[in-house]
């Protein structure tokens, strides 16, 4: 099967590709490689995916360019497309509106469109659990309304949503949303609070906790996540367009999470409590009962591991170990 991930630099489209270089299918990789975050660390999952035994074919392009795009899916002729590439971010969609509208409105319907015009058996593309804006009633259910999402973030990734619904309907494309909660884990985003925290802690920098620190959410595992895009990959069903929750399924305190990383580190971190930030949503907490009735998903890794595993990850990516005996 091919298989093509946009975002395959990004931290879900590495960890997917990653995993799928395993299987005896052929693996394309498209992502831009921009500087929204430290570039070097994209090319440092780069370089782990090309160190795979199975080859990936990566295209350095920008699903902005539909020319381009065009060509590539015309000679590849994917038969499965995981879009992961968009502009990433809550607090970011607020100072710098147009890069969400460029990347994650006309970007994706670059890929979406040239989907249904190559005639790609399954198109699979990452929503947000943010959609769901500051809905009460938990745990969040498929079936909630979403129609006031407090960023625009939310708002591009909620048209994406109506968007493949349109094609599914009108083009009989096969459409799969996944609203993500809270991803985390090894090779994270550095402007992810897992990531900040770890890094301001072992610096002795302070670290802010908005709202006072009083947000729960769903984390969900990196490899949770990917196991759930596998189980949609490769098994058969026979609907045209679904919408899936993929999360953890338990709610867990930013106090919680935070001392679990105190924990690991066996450091106390400098705290400085600031007020809820315009955008922000207090409380995440997943229902993973659709996607586990359809496709045996289900979430395995608790976060105390994943903390663990990311900060065992994070001390070697950088090197801390070493500093310390040289120093």
């Amino acid at each position: 099967m091919k298989i093509l991930i946009t975002g395959v630099a990004g931290f879900i489209g590495f960890s997917l590709a990653k995993d799928l270089l395993k299987t005896n299918n052929k693996i394309y990789g498209i992502d831009n490689l921009n500087n929204y975050y430290d570039v070097n660390l994209k090319k440092a999952r780069l370089k782990q995916l090309h160190q795979s035994k199975n080859k990936i074919t990566f295209f350095k392009r920008d699903i902005k360019d539909k020319k381009i795009l065009s060509k590539i899916f015309k000679k590849e002729k994917f038969e499965v497309v995981v879009n992961l590439a968009a502009q990433a971010g809550v607090r970011y969609s607020i100072q710098n509106p147009d890069s969400y509208i460029e990347r994650n409105i006309i970007g994706f319907f670059n890929i979406l469109d040239l989907c249904k015009e190559y005639k790609v058996k399954h198109f699979i593309y990452a929503s947000t659990s943010s959609v769901y804006g500051d809905n009460k009633s938990f745990p969040l259910k498929e079936t909630h309304v979403t129609n006031k999402p407090l960023q625009l973030y939310a708002a591009t990734k909620l048209s994406n949503e109506l968007m493949a619904y349109s094609y599914s309907s009108i083009h009989n494309l096969k459409t799969t949303g996944l609203r993500f909660f809270t991803v985390y884990g090894p090779w994270g985003r550095p402007d992810m609070a897992l990531y900040i925290f770890t890094k301001n802690i072992l610096n002795k920098k302070p670290i802010r906790l908005f709202n006072n620190g009083l947000h729960v959410r769903d984390f969900t595992y990196v490899d949770d996540i990917v196991s759930g895009i596998k189980k949609i990959i490769f098994k058969k069903v026979k609907y045209k367009y679904q919408i899936f929750n993929i999360g953890n399924g338990k709610a867990v305190s930013l106090m919680n999470y935070l001392r679990e990383i105190e924990k690991n580190l066996n450091l106390k971190a400098k705290i400085n409590k600031v007020s809820l930030q315009a955008g922000d949503i207090v409380k995440t907490h997943s229902s993973i009962k659709k996607i586990h009735k359809i496709y045996g998903y289900k979430a395995l890794t608790s976060y105390k591991k994943g903390i663990k595993n990311f900060i065992d990850w994070f001390k070697d990516y950088n090197n801390i170990n070493e500093k310390k005996k040289r120093s």
